[in-house]
Protein backbone atom coordinates (compact mmCIF):
# COMPACT_ATOMS: atom_id res chain seq x y z
CA UNK A 1 0.00 0.00 0.00
CA UNK A 2 2.99 2.34 0.95
CA UNK A 3 4.55 1.23 -2.50
CA UNK A 4 1.40 1.95 -4.47
CA UNK A 5 1.04 5.73 -2.90
CA UNK A 6 4.78 6.48 -3.39
CA UNK A 7 4.90 5.66 -6.61
CA UNK A 8 2.17 8.12 -7.77
CA UNK A 9 4.13 10.92 -5.80
CA UNK A 10 6.05 13.55 -7.73
CA UNK A 11 9.45 12.26 -8.35
CA UNK A 12 11.67 14.61 -6.40
CA UNK A 13 9.39 13.79 -3.18
CA UNK A 14 9.23 9.85 -4.35
CA UNK A 15 12.83 9.78 -4.37
CA UNK A 16 13.14 11.56 -0.86
CA UNK A 17 10.25 9.09 0.74
CA UNK A 18 12.41 6.01 -0.66
CA UNK A 19 15.08 7.07 2.03
CA UNK A 20 12.89 5.71 4.86
CA UNK A 21 11.20 2.50 5.28
CA UNK A 22 7.58 1.92 5.28
CA UNK A 23 6.52 1.97 8.84
CA UNK A 24 8.58 5.53 9.48
CA UNK A 25 6.90 6.85 6.81
CA UNK A 26 3.23 5.32 8.07
CA UNK A 27 4.09 6.90 11.86
CA UNK A 28 4.54 10.50 9.92
CA UNK A 29 1.80 10.10 8.12
CA UNK A 30 0.08 9.35 11.32
CA UNK A 31 1.56 11.70 13.86
CA UNK A 32 0.74 14.70 10.70
CA UNK A 33 -2.77 13.33 10.75
CA UNK A 34 -3.25 13.71 14.05
CA UNK A 35 -1.59 16.86 14.38
CA UNK A 36 -3.75 18.33 11.96
CA UNK A 37 -6.92 16.83 13.84
CA UNK A 38 -5.62 18.62 17.38
CA UNK A 39 -4.89 21.93 15.10
CA UNK A 40 -8.60 21.78 13.80
CA UNK A 41 -9.97 20.95 16.99
CA UNK A 42 -8.02 23.70 18.99
CA UNK A 43 -9.30 26.23 16.05
CA UNK A 44 -12.76 25.00 15.99
CA UNK A 45 -12.69 25.09 19.88
CA UNK A 46 -11.29 28.59 19.64
CA UNK A 47 -13.95 29.92 17.35
CA UNK A 48 -16.98 28.58 19.40
CA UNK A 49 -14.84 30.14 22.39
CA UNK A 50 -15.09 33.88 20.90
CA UNK A 51 -18.62 33.39 20.02
CA UNK A 52 -19.51 32.38 23.63
CA UNK A 53 -17.68 35.50 24.81
CA UNK A 54 -19.08 37.73 22.64
CA UNK A 55 -22.65 36.39 23.55
CA UNK A 56 -21.90 36.68 27.37
CA UNK A 57 -20.66 40.35 26.72
CA UNK A 58 -23.78 41.26 25.12
CA UNK A 59 -25.93 39.51 27.21
CA UNK A 60 -23.86 41.70 30.36
CA UNK A 61 -24.72 44.68 28.23
CA UNK A 62 -28.39 43.98 28.06
CA UNK A 63 -28.19 43.30 31.82
CA UNK A 64 -26.37 46.36 32.40
CA UNK A 65 -28.56 48.73 30.48
CA UNK A 66 -31.23 47.03 29.70
CA UNK A 67 -32.02 45.27 26.75
CA UNK A 68 -32.45 47.11 23.15
CA UNK A 69 -32.75 46.23 19.59
CA UNK A 70 -29.48 48.01 18.90
CA UNK A 71 -28.04 45.37 20.74
CA UNK A 72 -29.71 42.51 19.34
CA UNK A 73 -28.57 43.64 15.61
CA UNK A 74 -25.35 44.62 16.57
CA UNK A 75 -24.66 40.93 18.04
CA UNK A 76 -26.29 39.20 15.17
CA UNK A 77 -24.12 41.24 12.78
CA UNK A 78 -20.91 40.60 15.10
CA UNK A 79 -21.71 36.80 14.66
CA UNK A 80 -22.26 36.68 10.95
CA UNK A 81 -19.04 38.27 10.57
CA UNK A 82 -17.30 36.02 12.69
CA UNK A 83 -19.11 33.12 10.48
CA UNK A 84 -17.53 34.58 7.60
CA UNK A 85 -14.46 35.46 8.95
CA UNK A 86 -13.42 32.22 10.82
CA UNK A 87 -15.09 29.73 8.69
CA UNK A 88 -16.08 30.94 5.38
CA UNK A 89 -12.88 32.80 3.98
CA UNK A 90 -10.81 29.54 5.96
CA UNK A 91 -12.67 27.38 3.70
CA UNK A 92 -12.64 28.93 0.64
CA UNK A 93 -9.29 29.69 0.53
CA UNK A 94 -6.81 33.01 -0.48
CA UNK A 95 -8.67 33.02 -3.99
CA UNK A 96 -12.03 33.43 -2.45
CA UNK A 97 -10.71 36.01 0.34
CA UNK A 98 -9.30 38.06 -2.15
CA UNK A 99 -12.13 38.23 -4.54
CA UNK A 100 -14.64 38.85 -1.65
CA UNK A 101 -11.99 41.53 0.01
CA UNK A 102 -10.68 43.26 -3.23
CA UNK A 103 -12.89 42.21 -6.35
CA UNK A 104 -14.54 45.13 -8.00
CA UNK A 105 -16.97 42.94 -9.54
CA UNK A 106 -17.91 41.12 -6.54
CA UNK A 107 -18.53 44.32 -4.51
CA UNK A 108 -20.57 45.93 -7.75
CA UNK A 109 -22.45 42.53 -7.59
CA UNK A 110 -22.99 43.57 -3.69
CA UNK A 111 -25.01 46.85 -4.77
CA UNK A 112 -26.37 45.00 -7.56
CA UNK A 113 -28.28 42.56 -4.84
CA UNK A 114 -29.07 45.05 -2.72
CA UNK A 115 -32.65 45.19 -3.96
CA UNK A 116 -32.77 41.64 -2.56
CA UNK A 117 -34.69 40.64 -0.04
CA UNK A 118 -32.21 39.69 2.37
CA UNK A 119 -29.77 42.68 1.69
CA UNK A 120 -32.91 45.03 2.26
CA UNK A 121 -33.96 43.48 5.08
CA UNK A 122 -30.37 43.36 6.89
CA UNK A 123 -30.34 47.18 5.93
CA UNK A 124 -33.58 47.97 6.98
CA UNK A 125 -32.78 46.42 10.32
CA UNK A 126 -29.30 48.65 11.26
CA UNK A 127 -31.63 51.78 10.82
CA UNK A 128 -34.18 50.18 12.67
CA UNK A 129 -31.38 49.78 15.39
CA UNK A 130 -29.73 53.12 14.85
CA UNK A 131 -32.86 55.08 14.54
CA UNK A 132 -34.90 53.22 16.69
CA UNK A 133 -38.60 54.21 15.58
CA UNK A 134 -39.25 51.58 18.54
CA UNK A 135 -37.37 49.38 20.90
CA UNK A 136 -37.46 45.87 23.03
CA UNK A 137 -40.64 45.99 24.92
CA UNK A 138 -42.12 48.90 23.06
CA UNK A 139 -46.06 48.96 22.33
CA UNK A 140 -46.75 49.14 18.64
CA UNK A 141 -48.88 49.18 16.10
CA UNK A 142 -48.72 48.35 12.58
CA UNK A 143 -50.57 50.39 10.11
CA UNK A 144 -52.65 47.08 8.89
CA UNK A 145 -54.16 47.42 12.15
CA UNK A 146 -52.28 44.82 13.96
CA UNK A 147 -50.82 45.58 17.53
CA UNK A 148 -48.26 44.09 19.38
CA UNK A 149 -45.05 44.52 21.58
CA UNK A 150 -41.78 44.37 20.75
CA UNK A 151 -39.96 41.11 21.60
CA UNK A 152 -36.45 40.97 19.54
CA UNK A 153 -35.02 42.17 16.06
CA UNK A 154 -32.85 39.84 14.51
CA UNK A 155 -30.98 40.38 10.85
CA UNK A 156 -34.18 39.87 9.40
CA UNK A 157 -37.28 39.97 11.30
CA UNK A 158 -39.12 42.18 13.85
CA UNK A 159 -40.86 39.99 16.34
CA UNK A 160 -44.01 40.76 17.75
CA UNK A 161 -45.94 39.04 21.17
CA UNK A 162 -49.38 39.94 19.78
CA UNK A 163 -52.30 40.07 22.61
CA UNK A 164 -52.82 36.01 22.35
CA UNK A 165 -49.03 35.63 22.98
CA UNK A 166 -48.80 34.40 19.47
CA UNK A 167 -45.96 36.38 17.48
CA UNK A 168 -45.97 38.01 14.36
CA UNK A 169 -42.65 37.65 12.60
CA UNK A 170 -42.25 41.15 10.21
CA UNK A 171 -39.47 41.40 7.72
CA UNK A 172 -37.16 44.34 8.43
CA UNK A 173 -37.89 46.20 5.54
CA UNK A 174 -41.33 46.27 6.20
CA UNK A 175 -41.27 47.72 9.52
CA UNK A 176 -38.90 50.05 8.33
CA UNK A 177 -41.18 51.17 5.73
CA UNK A 178 -44.76 51.02 7.17
CA UNK A 179 -46.61 53.30 9.28
CA UNK A 180 -46.34 52.91 13.09
CA UNK A 181 -48.24 53.84 16.00
CA UNK A 182 -45.80 53.49 18.90
CA UNK A 183 -47.68 53.70 22.19
CA UNK A 184 -44.19 53.87 24.24
CA UNK A 185 -42.16 55.93 22.46
CA UNK A 186 -41.12 58.01 25.06
CA UNK A 187 -41.05 56.67 28.56
CA UNK A 188 -42.57 59.84 29.80
CA UNK A 189 -45.74 60.42 27.77
CA UNK A 190 -48.56 58.38 29.43
CA UNK A 191 -51.23 56.56 27.04
CA UNK A 192 -54.76 58.05 27.03
CA UNK A 193 -57.90 56.21 26.04
CA UNK A 194 -61.70 57.51 26.58
CA UNK A 195 -63.99 56.26 28.33
CA UNK A 196 -68.10 56.75 27.64
CA UNK A 197 -70.72 56.15 30.78
CA UNK A 198 -74.48 56.94 30.20
CA UNK A 199 -77.06 57.45 32.68
CA UNK A 200 -80.55 58.06 33.24
CA UNK A 201 -82.28 61.43 32.47
CA UNK A 202 -83.31 61.79 36.20
CA UNK A 203 -79.61 61.30 37.60
CA UNK A 204 -77.75 63.93 39.47
CA UNK A 205 -75.79 64.88 36.72
CA UNK A 206 -72.84 66.23 39.09
CA UNK A 207 -72.94 63.25 41.52
CA UNK A 208 -72.62 60.93 38.39
CA UNK A 209 -69.37 63.15 37.12
CA UNK A 210 -67.96 63.09 40.74
CA UNK A 211 -68.60 59.57 41.51
CA UNK A 212 -67.05 58.91 37.89
CA UNK A 213 -63.85 61.00 38.56
CA UNK A 214 -62.96 59.85 41.87
CA UNK A 215 -63.16 56.57 40.77
CA UNK A 216 -60.84 56.94 37.91
CA UNK A 217 -58.54 58.92 39.81
CA UNK A 218 -58.46 56.33 42.91
CA UNK A 219 -57.82 53.38 40.07
CA UNK A 220 -54.23 51.98 40.61
CA UNK A 221 -53.72 51.64 36.97
CA UNK A 222 -54.37 55.27 36.19
CA UNK A 223 -52.49 58.23 36.47
CA UNK A 224 -54.91 60.29 37.00
CA UNK A 225 -55.44 62.77 39.83
CA UNK A 226 -58.46 64.68 41.21
CA UNK A 227 -58.07 67.98 40.75
CA UNK A 228 -60.80 68.96 40.67
CA UNK A 229 -61.30 73.25 41.47
CA UNK A 230 -65.04 73.81 40.94
CA UNK A 231 -64.31 77.30 39.61
CA UNK A 232 -61.54 76.29 37.19
CA UNK A 233 -63.16 74.64 33.78
CA UNK A 234 -60.03 73.50 32.68
CA UNK A 235 -59.73 70.99 35.62
CA UNK A 236 -62.39 68.81 34.66
CA UNK A 237 -62.07 65.47 33.53
CA UNK A 238 -65.78 64.26 33.61
CA UNK A 239 -67.50 65.35 30.69
CA UNK A 240 -71.55 65.43 29.55
CA UNK A 241 -70.63 65.07 26.59
CA UNK A 242 -74.37 64.37 24.79
CA UNK A 243 -78.01 63.72 24.79
CA UNK A 244 -78.74 60.41 23.54
CA UNK A 245 -82.22 58.96 22.60
CA UNK A 246 -82.30 57.22 25.93
CA UNK A 247 -79.79 58.60 28.11
CA UNK A 248 -77.18 61.33 28.89
CA UNK A 249 -73.87 60.14 27.77
CA UNK A 250 -70.89 61.83 30.52
CA UNK A 251 -67.11 60.57 28.70
CA UNK A 252 -63.37 60.90 30.62
CA UNK A 253 -60.11 60.22 29.56
CA UNK A 254 -58.05 58.28 31.35
CA UNK A 255 -54.50 58.41 31.49
CA UNK A 256 -51.86 55.13 32.32
CA UNK A 257 -48.31 54.19 32.21
CA UNK A 258 -47.35 52.60 28.77
CA UNK A 259 -46.24 49.61 29.92
CA UNK A 260 -49.81 48.57 30.64
CA UNK A 261 -52.16 46.60 28.09
CA UNK A 262 -55.17 49.36 27.56
CA UNK A 263 -57.89 46.20 27.73
CA UNK A 264 -56.38 45.42 30.99
CA UNK A 265 -57.27 49.35 31.97
CA UNK A 266 -60.58 49.46 30.43
CA UNK A 267 -61.33 46.73 32.19
CA UNK A 268 -60.40 47.72 35.35
CA UNK A 269 -62.06 51.26 35.43
CA UNK A 270 -65.01 50.23 33.48
CA UNK A 271 -65.89 47.70 36.32
CA UNK A 272 -64.94 50.17 38.78
CA UNK A 273 -67.15 52.64 37.38
CA UNK A 274 -70.27 50.37 36.65
CA UNK A 275 -70.25 49.27 40.34
CA UNK A 276 -69.63 52.46 42.00
CA UNK A 277 -72.54 54.14 40.22
CA UNK A 278 -74.84 51.11 41.00
CA UNK A 279 -73.71 51.80 44.95
CA UNK A 280 -74.69 55.68 44.12
CA UNK A 281 -78.47 54.38 43.20
CA UNK A 282 -77.32 56.18 39.43
CA UNK A 283 -78.90 54.19 36.71
CA UNK A 284 -77.23 53.18 33.70
CA UNK A 285 -80.23 52.91 31.46
CA UNK A 286 -81.15 50.53 28.14
CA UNK A 287 -83.07 50.73 25.38
CA UNK A 288 -86.53 49.18 25.37
CA UNK A 289 -89.67 48.82 23.72
CA UNK A 290 -93.05 49.01 24.33
CA UNK A 291 -95.56 47.12 22.77
CA UNK A 292 -99.24 48.04 22.48
CA UNK A 293 -101.94 45.73 21.63
CA UNK A 294 -105.09 47.07 19.91
CA UNK A 295 -107.90 44.87 20.20
CA UNK A 296 -110.03 44.74 16.81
Amino acid sequence: MTEFIINRLPDGLESLLREYSSGEIVTTLIVMLLLAIILLAAYIGSVFLIMKLVGRLFRHIEKKKGSSITWQFLHKAITLVLVIVFVVLPLGGESLARSLLGSTAVMAAVVGLAANDVIKDMFSGLEISVYKPFDVGSRIMLDDGRAGIVEKLTLRHVVLKLVDTTRLIVPNSKANSAIITNYSYEDYVPRSLEVFYPISFDADIDKAKKVIRETICKCPLTLNEDRYLEKDPNSRCVYFLELKDSAILLGATVYYPHEVRTEVVKDEVNTSVVKALAANNIEIPYSYVNVRMKEA
